[in-house]
């Protein structure tokens, strides 16, 4: 493994778990602090800033490092193409809030937490200019990875002053609003040393970058559908405390998860210069037996792991999570054979292809249910693991059929 993508992989560890640590302090407190109903309305909200989210980066995180890796020696165009993204995405989110506003008087479960909601989608505004992709693209990880540390030691530290039942929930979109606040500030500060600056666009060479990055959002939002689309269903089928434990154990999935993307981030830009298949199959061999190991220790210790993080009332939830294991399974090596591996070698559209065809399996399982009338958690996370496993194979098929293009 080159040097270059040891250490972005270890910059990138100390980010995962500072995703890992920070929840696992915060998520406990919130869930004891909060009525079930309550947490339940906070995921769900979290869940519909996740799609503007991916709406508002557009695949940038990928296109956006893919575009600085390539013009990292050229530092006129560099900054043009900071410039040309920024502007697409402040376009987005302009878009983002007229549908946000809409969703607020249509979604029931929402109405009645009109300002929360608003300010949930501050923080997706301000990530515009906390600048990933230029970072990754520049391979200077260490800066994503302290700035996020920062914004989540301040919001943490006073999650806990401050939130101490349902009434101080407003607290938690206003303390994401300050934290995001104090690393933009930082992260300018950053660019300025660096000598880096936003170089005036036009709207032209904004759209283009819209066109160009769009096979990356369009495979990133069809990836939301799996975990998103279910707590939005929960929301309009199921009720509020139905939300509240499946939201608890995606999480828990998720923050496992986390520790894969330092792997998937830090080998991405090495095999976009080298596209050597090696690098894939040794990080697949080094690593799966972990994940075997894992797996199976989540489903001896989930009654347990729900009670600590959870309390009592979520420890019913704890078979939701072992049918969710498959997903920590199949997802490593699904995520590798994504981006680093067939986005590497020039075929960004099998990626896309890929998750489009998961997703639509998702998507038809999730309709057989309610239409059979056996919409409940078990059977959703029965149709999300078996998802992860259409999304793996189909990725190792377009893997093998272009095996010609890896050196």
């Amino acid at each position: 493994m080159k040097k270059n993508v040891l250490y972005n992989i270890i910059s990138l560890y100390g980010l995962s778990i500072a995703k890992i640590i920070f929840p696992l302090v915060t998520l406990p407190y919130l869930t004891r602090v909060l009525s079930v109903d309550l947490y339940g309305m906070v995921s769900y909200v979290k869940t519909l800033m996740t799609y503007f989210q991916i709406v508002v980066d557009f695949g940038f995180l990928l296109s956006g490092t893919k575009d600085i890796v390539n013009s990292k020696d050229n530092f006129n165009k560099l900054e043009k193409e900071i410039g040309d993204i920024l502007f697409a995405r402040i376009i987005l989110a302009m878009v983002s809030l007229i549908v946000l506003i809409f969703i607020i008087f249509s979604f029931p479960v929402v109405r009645e937490y009109k300002i929360y909601t608003l300010l949930a989608f501050v923080p997706i505004f301000l990530s515009l200019f906390l600048f990933d992709y230029v970072f990754r693209g520049l391979e200077k990880m260490q800066i994503i990875t302290s700035r996020f540390f920062l914004m989540k030691v301040i919001s943490t530290f006073f999650t806990f002053v401050l939130i101490k039942s349902d009434a101080d929930i407003i607290w938690i979109p206003i303390l994401d609003i300050i934290s995001s606040s104090v690393a933009i500030i930082l992260i300018l500060f950053q660019l300025k040393r660096m000598n880096i600056r936003i170089r005036r666009t036009n709207i032209r060479n904004s759209i283009y970058k819209l066109k160009q990055s769009s096979i990356y959002f369009f495979s990133n939002m069809t990836t939301t559908v799996f975990s998103a689309l279910n707590t939005i269903l929960i929301g309009i089928f199921l009720s509020k405390k139905d939300i509240a434990f499946w939201s608890l154990c995606i999480q828990i999935i998720s923050t496992i998860q986390a520790l894969y993307s330092p792997i998937i981030d830090g080998v991405y830009p090495s095999m976009i210069q080298t596209k050597e298949f090696k690098q894939v199959k040794n990080i697949l061999l080094g690593f799966m037996p972990v994940v075997l190991f894992g797996c199976i220790i989540t489903c001896f210790v989930a009654e347990y792991a729900l009670l600590i993080i959870g309390g009592q009332k979520y420890v019913s939830a704890s078979i939701i999570l072992r049918v969710l294991t498959p997903v920590l399974f199949f997802g490593f090596p699904a995520m590798l054979l994504g981006w680093p591996t067939l986005g590497a070698i020039n075929q960004p559209q099998k990626v896309t292809y890929s998750t489009i065809i998961s997703a639509i399996f998702q998507i038809v399982g999730l309709l057989l249910l309610a239409f059979v009338n056996q919409f409940s958690l078990i059977a959703i996370a029965t149709i999300r693991s078996i998802t992860e496993f259409v999304l793996f194979s189909s990725r190792v098929l377009f893997c093998y059929k272009n095996r010609k293009n890896f050196n």
